[in-house]
C-alpha cells in the first residue's frame, strides 16, 4: 500500500497574504469549516503575532475546528512562539509552525546573521516551541537557494531540538522539477534523524512550477504538501492544492500515494474562496475553470458522447460539480431548494437558509429558471448575523447621455433611514458619491469589476469593489442582482459593512 501524503492547507496564512485577498473574521472561519469538511490534515489558520485580528481569528478557528490540525506560524522568536501558543491552544490538536532564513541572501541581507548563529536560533527557538506542544514544524525559509550541507545542518539541529516535520521551501519559486526532486533526495541521504520525522514542501508558482515541484518532491519523498485553494499566495501564489491532490488521486497508478482529501468538496471550496476574496479563476484553470470540463470541438463532443473517457480523465461530480436536472423556479418549495443546496455542498443553520430562500423567491420572481450559479451567487449574497451595519432600502438613478447622471439612495442604519442624492458623470458613481455621503467616511473605490453570473438575458449580475475607508487597508465587497446598477450599489454597502465589522 502507498503513503498517505498530508494536505497542509494555508490559504488562511499565505493565500491571505495575496493583495486583495484579506478576510474577516467570520469569513476566515467559514474557511476553515470548509477546509475541515475537505478533511484537510492541517489548517494554516494565520500569523498570531501579524496583529491582534490575526490572533483572534486563529485562535476563534482553534475553538471551532475539531477534526484538524490547527497550526499558526511564528518566526523564531520569542514573542512570535507565545503568540502562537496562546493563539492555538484550545484546539483539539495544535501546531506550531517556527521559520527562520537558511540562503546565504537571506541570512546577509535580511537577517544579518552568521550561519553559526542561525544554527544557534534554530535550535534554541525550536526547543522553546517545544515546551509547549509536541507537534513543532520548522521551516528553513529560501531553502532552495541555500547551500544543501548547511541546509542539511539546520534541519539536524532542528531535529535534535524536537522538531517533528521539516518543511522545503521554495520560497521564491525558483526550482525545476528535477532540480527540487534532487534537493529533496539529497537531503533524505545526508540529514541524521531525518526518518524520524515527516518532510514537507511548501511551493511557490514563480515560474509556473509550484505544482510540478510539489509532485515531484512527493516521488522524492515528500510527505506532505503545502499548498492553497485556487492556489492563491503571495506573488504568483501557491501550489494549488485541487490541482495537487487531483494530481494525486487520477494518477494513482502513477504516484502510488493517497491523501485523505473529499475531492468532492473542491469546488464548493473554490467558489467560497473566490466569492470571499472578489478573486476568480481563470476559465481554463485546472479542476475548476468554467472550461474545465467544456467541450466545444465537434471531434471532441463527438468522443465525450461515445464515452466520457475519451477526453475527459476524472467527471466533474469527482470535485464536486453537480450534474442534476432538476430546475428550480418561482413554484420550487423549501425542501427541493435546500436539496439542491447540499447537492452544491452548502450546509446552512436555519436562519441563513431562511434569509436564503427568501432571496431565492424574490430572485425566481424575476427569473424564469434559477440556475446553480445563480444559487451559489444567492448563498454567498447571504449576510452574516450582525454583520450588516447598513441595509439598501431603496435608490433611484436618473441617468443618460444627454444628462448629468444623479442618484436617489436611502439606506437602513439600525431603527434609522437615511436618504442622499448625488450627482457625476455615470450612474454608478453617482450612487457611490450618494453613499459617501451616507456614511460620512473617505471612502475610495481602488477596484470595481463587474460580470454575468449566468448565460442569457435574464442572467444576475455579480460586482466586486475593492475599497478603502479612511486610508485603511483595501476591503472587498460583493453584491448580486439581475439589475447591474443594483447589484453595484450592494457590493459597495458590503464592504463598507465588512470595514466596519472588521
Amino acid at each position: 500500500m502507498g503513503r498517505t501524503i498530508r494536505i497542509f492547507d494555508t490559504t488562511l496564512r499565505d493565500g491571505e497574504q495575496s493583495p486583495g485577498c484579506s478576510m474577516n473574521l467570520n469569513e476566515k472561519i467559514e474557511v476553515a469549516r470548509q477546509l475541515e469538511a475537505m478533511k484537510v490534515d492541517i489548517i494554516e489558520a494565520g500569523f498570531a503575532i501579524a496583529s491582534p485580528g490575526d490572533a483572534a481569528a486563529i485562535a476563534a478557528i482553534a475553538d471551532t475546528v475539531k477534526e484538524s490540525t490547527v497550526c499558526s506560524l511564528a518566526r523564531c522568536v520569542e514573542q512570535d512562539i507565545d503568540a502562537a501558543y496562546n493563539a492555538i491552544k484550545r484546539a483539539e490538536s495544535a501546531r506550531i509552525h517556527v521559520f527562520l532564513a537558511t540562503s546565504p541572501v537571506h541570512m546577509e541581507y535580511k537577517l544579518k546573521m552568521k550561519p553559526d548563529e542561525v544554527i544557534e536560533r534554530i535550535a534554541y527557538n525550536v526547543a522553546y516551541a517545544k515546551k509547549y506542544m509536541s507537534d513543532i514544524e520548522f521551516s528553513a525559509e529560501d531553502s532552495t537557494r541555500s547551500d544543501l550541507d548547511f541546509l542539511c545542518r539546520a534541519f539536524e539541529t532542528a531535529i535534535k531540538a524536537g522538531a517533528t516535520t521539516l518543511n522545503i521551501p521554495d520560497t521564491v519559486g525558483y526550482m525545476a522539477p528535477e532540480e527540487f526532486a534532487s534537493r529533496v533526495r539529497y537531503i533524505r541521504e545526508h540529514t541524521p534523524g531525518i526518518e524520524n520525522v515527516v518532510l514537507s514542501c511548501h511551493c511557490h508558482n514563480d515560474l509556473g512550477m509550484a505544482v510540478a515541484n510539489s509532485l515531484a518532491g512527493v516521488e522524492a519523498g515528500i510527505d506532505q504538501i503545502e499548498c492553497t485553494i485556487n492556489g492563491i499566495g503571495e506573488r504568483a501564489g501557491n501550489a494549488s492544492m485541487e490541482e495537487c491532490v487531483m494530481a494525486l488521486r487520477v494518477r494513482k497508478d502513477y504516484y502510488n500515494v493517497d491523501c485523505n482529501l473529499d475531492t468532492k468538496q473542491i469546488y464548493r471550496a473554490s467558489r467560497m474562496i473566490q466569492t470571499i476574496t472578489g478573486v476568480p479563476v481563470a476559465p481554463t484553470k485546472p479542476i475548476i475553470g468554467a472550461n474545465a470540463f467544456a467541450h466545444e470541438s465537434g471531434i471532441h463532443q463527438h468522443g465525450v458522447l461515445a464515452n466520457k473517457q475519451t477526453y475527459e480523465i476524472m467527471t466533474p461530480e469527482s470535485v464536486g460539480i453537480p450534474q442534476n436536472a432538476i430546475v428550480l423556479g418561482k413554484h420550487s418549495g423549501r425542501h427541493a431548494f435546500e436539496d439542491r443546496l447540499m447537492t452544491l455542498g452548502y450546509h446552512l443553520d436555519k436562519e441563513k437558509l431562511d434569509k436564503a430562500f427568501a432571496k431565492f423567491k424574490l430572485l425566481a420572481d424575476k427569473k424564469k429558471v434559477v440556475k446553480d450559479r445563480d444559487l451559489e451567487a444567492l448563498v454567498g449574497a447571504v449576510p452574516v448575523s450582525g454583520g450588516e451595519r447598513y441595509t439598501l432600502d431603496n435608490f433611484v438613478i436618473n441617468s443618460g447621455n444627454s444628462i448629468t447622471a444623479t442618484a436617489v439612495i436611502r439606506v437602513k442604519h439600525g431603527d434609522e433611514t437615511i436618504e442622499r442624492v448625488a450627482a457625476s458623470d455615470g450612474p454608478i458613481n453617482a450612487a457611490f458619491r450618494a453613499i459617501n455621503k451616507i456614511v460620512g467616511r473617505d471612502i475610495v473605490l481602488e477596484d470595481y469589476s463587474l460580470k454575468a453570473m449566468t448565460e442569457g438575458e435574464d442572467a444576475q449580475g455579480e460586482a466586486i469593489v475593492k475599497i478603502s475607508v479612511d486610508g485603511s487597508d483595501m476591503v472587498t465587497g460583493r453584491g448580486v442582482a439581475v439589475d447591474i446598477i443594483e447589484a453595484s450599489i450592494k457590493a459597495y454597502i458590503n464592504g463598507i459593512n465588512k470595514f466596519f465589522l472588521e
